[in-house]
This record gives C-alpha cells, structure tokens and sequence, in this order.
C-alpha cells in the first residue's frame, strides 16, 4: 500500500473512533482494545499489511514509549488536586513502593519456578509487567481535577510513581545479566544510592520545582501583560524540560515529569487560594482554576485576575498534553497487535492469569492494610493494574541495555503477551466494573441523604 492509501486508511481509522466514541464508552470493548484489533489485522496473522518487530527496532521504541509516557504522567499530575495527606494519595503511595515490591517478587518467584527462567531474568520480568501503565490507567484515572474519588486518585497516584520501584529493579536484574562475574558491593552500592534513591528524590524535586517556578512565572507574565493567547507549548516545555534535566543528572525522568504536573497544579491552587473569595461563584468553594475562563472565548472572561490567567495557563497544557498522549497511545497500541505475530508466547497468558488474580489482588491487600479504605476497594485495586505502554517501554530499555539471547526472547515474548491479555481483559472488565461500584456508592448517598432528611423532619 502506497502513502496515500495509508494516509486514507489511518483517517478512516481516526474517522470511524471519532464517530463511534459514545458506543465505545458505552459498550464493553475500549478504545484501546479496538486499537489493538485493528494492528493485528494489518499485521502478519491477517491481512500482511505491515510486519513491525518492536524488539528489532528497540531504540525507536523506547523513544517514542517515553514520550507517550511522560505526556501521559504529566497529565496525571496536573489533574490531581487533592492534598497529599488525601486517602487516595496515601493509598497510592503504598501501592507504588511496597505493594510494587510485593508484585515485582510474586511474579518473579512465579516466573522462575513455573518457567525455569533464571533468577535475573524473572526479575526483570517481573519488573517489566507489574507497574500499573499511566496511559492505559486513563480508562479509570480522575478525569479531571474535581475528581476527588479515592478509587480514581490512587490509581492515577499509583500509575505515576510506580516507576520509582519498578525501573531500578529492571535497572538491577540487567545489571546482574550483563556484569561479567559476582556483583560486587561498590557496583550495589551505586544502584542503591544512584539508580534508586536519588533517582526518586532528584526526579521528583526537580519535576516538582520546575514545575511550580514555570506555572507561577508563567501566570505572573499573563496577568501582567493580560495575555490571553493560546500558549499549547508550555505543556511540551515542562514534559521535555523535566524529563531532560532529570535524566541528564541520573534522576528518574518519568517520576519527574509526574512531579512537574504536580508542581504546575500545585501552582495553580497557590493562585487561586490568594484570590479574593467574591470572585469565585461561591466563596467557600475555589474550583481548579481552568473552571473559571472559556479557553474558547478568551477576550470574554471577565474581569481581569490571577485566576484567570493560571487557569489559561492549565487549560492550554491539559489540552495539549492530552492530545499528544491520545495520539502517541493510539500508534503504539497498534504497533503493539501488529508485532505481537513475532512475540506471542502463550505462557504468557498463565502468568497473566497469576497476576491478574492471585499475585497483584493479594499485593494490594497487604500493602492496604490499615489505610481504612473499604474491602470492595481494595479488591477493584487489586483488579484493576492494567499494563500497556509503560511495560512495552521497559522492554525496549531493556533490550538497548544489553538484554539478547533466547531465553531473553523468550521472556519478552511472554510480557508482550501478557501486555495484550492485560489491554483486553481489563480493557473489557473495567467498564462494568466502575459502573457497579457508581451504583453502590450512588445507592449508600441516597440511603444517606433520605436518613438525614427523617432525622431532620423528626428535630
């Protein structure tokens, strides 16, 4: 096929998703798994179209998978507006660290007793399928900065910083495949103080620093000057800017980006607290900034003020980031069914299974022990660890690391396919799933609402 009947083919794709959004979100498959169906069609198993072998083309991979993935936690940050004293905060730290290290060595005892890999070969196994994927986690993310749901928020929490536990491990299980001999303690040493500790706490201050210093001056430059132009670039800015600085100093660059979404809103929140309260419809109630401007019509906002200026200044990064998380999501999903005819090992799909049920559900049980959050809760948590971009990512690292030979193939063949299980089955699962739980908490409001009203009439 010729480029003009790709470029045909590739708007027709878009064209009919556009279209078929509402049936998509009503119905049981996602976008996601269409994504994915439609890349198996024009791989090998179907119509021969295209024949992508991702492990051959790893560095492109890791590439473009870090772009998807830094766009993707930067817009997780900027959307999470609770403290970080919240539940869900707090939840979600637990799930990243402990209940991380919990997965990462369920799957990796698995992997190694169930399949005869060797130890650091079912580490970095085990590494590369339990982070719960920051893109693919969009279907059950907070959608936007009001969501104050616990469920939401520790997911979205989770997803950003599990890459603090998740790569350092990979980073450790390549490090013991490529080193010639024993790993000696200075080698240890220096993954310990270099590859984890500074790589989280450098990663997450230099996100969180510049974040906040670009929305703060960048606010104070709209207000002062009453810019009200379209400025889409500043999300492209702070994604690169973080992610850069932070790699180039050894820090974690996925946990800085995360960190600069977090900054930029916490940016936000500082301008409008120091806002004068009748400017806000109501008083005791400041909504995330964005709320407050039409980014559409913005001559028309009103009086002047800082608040509408930061919320220019957030509206035009979420929208620009989620387009360019959209569509770098969109091609990999596609990539990843049409390189799945070289990489499909089908036990894959009973670690899968193991983790999906047994491993993950009872990593969150431990590591949620004491956090009061409700059983029903905990088991959705447990379920819903979705994988995608972030594990196709962790592959690719691995293999421009020094990762070959066949049982190395062999175990990226089973994460591929277990990435694949994981985007259909929970892909399917989650609608139903966050549907039921709606309705349980819709129906206990209610029950609430109508015993305080009895209690009411009875006073």
């Amino acid at each position: 096929m010729e480029f003009l009947g790709w470029t045909a083919a590739t708007g027709g794709l878009l064209l009919l998703m556009s279209l078929a959004s509402g049936w998509i979100n009503r119905g049981p498959v996602t976008t996601f798994a269409l994504y994915l169906i439609a890349g198996v069609i024009c791989g090998p198993w179907v119509l021969n179209l295209l024949q992508v072998d991702v492990a051959a083309h790893a560095e492109l991979a890791k590439n473009l998978t870090e772009i998807a993935m830094a766009a993707s936690l930067f817009i997780t940050g900027l959307k999470l507006r609770l403290p970080l004293r919240s539940q869900g905060w707090r939840i979600g730290m637990r799930l990243a660290f402990p209940g991380m290290l919990l997965t990462v060595g369920g799957v990796t005892l698995a992997a190694h007793f169930l399949t005869g890999l060797s130890w650091p070969l079912s580490l970095a196994f085990g590494a590369i399928v339990a982070p719960t994927d920051p893109v693919l986690a969009s279907l059950i993310a907070v959608n936007d900065a009001r969501d104050d749901d616990n469920l939401r928020v520790s997911l979205s929490s989770e997803a950003g910083m599990n890459d603090g536990t998740a790569l350092p491990l990979l980073m450790l299980a390549i490090l013991l495949l490529t080193t010639q001999g024993d790993l000696t303690l200075a080698m240890f040493s220096h993954w310990a103080l270099i590859d984890v500790l500074w790589a989280i706490v450098g990663g997450i201050a230099i996100g969180f620093l510049l974040g906040r210093f670009v929305g703060q001056y960048a606010t104070h430059l709209r207000y002062t000057h009453q810019d009200v132009a379209p400025n889409d670039f500043l999300a492209l800015a702070l994604i690169a800017l973080s992610y850069a600085a932070a790699q180039s100093l050894d820090a974690s660059g996925f946990l800085a980006a995360f960190a600069a979404g977090v900054g930029l809103r916490r940016a936000e929140m500082r301008v409008t607290r120091r806002q004068p309260a009748d400017i806000f419809p109501d008083s005791d109630n400041r909504p995330p900034a964005e709320l407050m401007v039409n980014p559409h019509i913005r001559h028309e906002s009103g009086e002047p003020n800082a608040a509408s200026s930061v919320g220019l200044v957030v509206g035009d990064a979420l929208s620009f980031g989620d387009m360019i998380e959209r569509l770098f999501a969109a091609g990999i999903i596609i990539v990843l069914g049409i390189t799945l005819a070289h990489h499909w090992d089908p036990v894959g799909l009973l670690m899968g299974l193991l983790l999906f049920v047994v491993i993950r559900p009872l990593s969150v049980w431990v590591a949620t022990i004491g956090m009061g959050a409700p059983r029903k809760q905990r088991l959705i948590l447990g379920w819903l660890g979705i994988r995608g971009i972030g594990s196709i990512n962790y592959i690719a690292w691995a293999y421009t690391h020094g990762l070959g030979g066949d049982e190395a193939n062999r175990m990226a063949n089973m994460a591929f396919t277990l990435i694949v299980a994981s985007v259909v089955v929970h892909g399917i699962s989650v609608t139903p799933l966050v549907n039921w739980r709606q309705a349980k908490v819709d129906a206990a409001a209610k029950a609430a609402a109508e015993a305080a009203e009895k209690e009411k009439s009875r006073g």
